[in-house]
């Protein structure tokens, strides 16, 4: 295989791999390219880190340090489908609960709670949500 015909694949498979829908990303994670400083990053877009798999909520130039775990108004966990997140205090607007958003709380095993404001940044023992199960 000649090397443009290669790099055309390549490029065509990136094109195919952006638009994989969140479930389908998480069975190809390894699919992504991993997590690195120094690179501008848009927002929408995924990487893998320590084998998960990030979305960029604000389009930004990484730095050693804001690794993908660490700054949460940069980056959020891709979820499994129908997988209920644990509530993590909002950053701001961009990272803030919509109406309809699911969550457990205080933890894991804790009842799940709807929420019924939009952009709410408050925990589900203080305003903004009702319990469903």
């Amino acid at each position: 295989m000649k090397r443009e015909h290669a790099y055309k694949l390549r490029d065509t498979l990136h094109k195919a791999v952006v638009s994989l829908s969140d479930g389908d990303a998480l069975e190809g994670v390894e699919l992504f390219p991993p997590w690195a400083a120094d690179t501008a990053y848009e927002a929408g877009v995924r990487v893998r880190y320590m084998g998960k798999l990030y979305r960029c909520e604000q389009t930004h130039s990484s730095q050693e340090g804001w690794e993908p775990p660490a700054i949460p108004a940069l980056w959020t966990d891709v979820a499994e489908p129908g997988k209920i997140p644990v509530w993590r205090q909002p950053t701001g607007a961009q990272d803030a609960y919509r109406i309809g958003d699911l969550v457990h709380y205080p933890d894991a095993d804790g009842p799940v709670y709807r929420c019924t404001i939009d952009y709410n940044v408050y925990a589900p023992d203080v305003a903004g949500w009702e319990v469903v199960l």
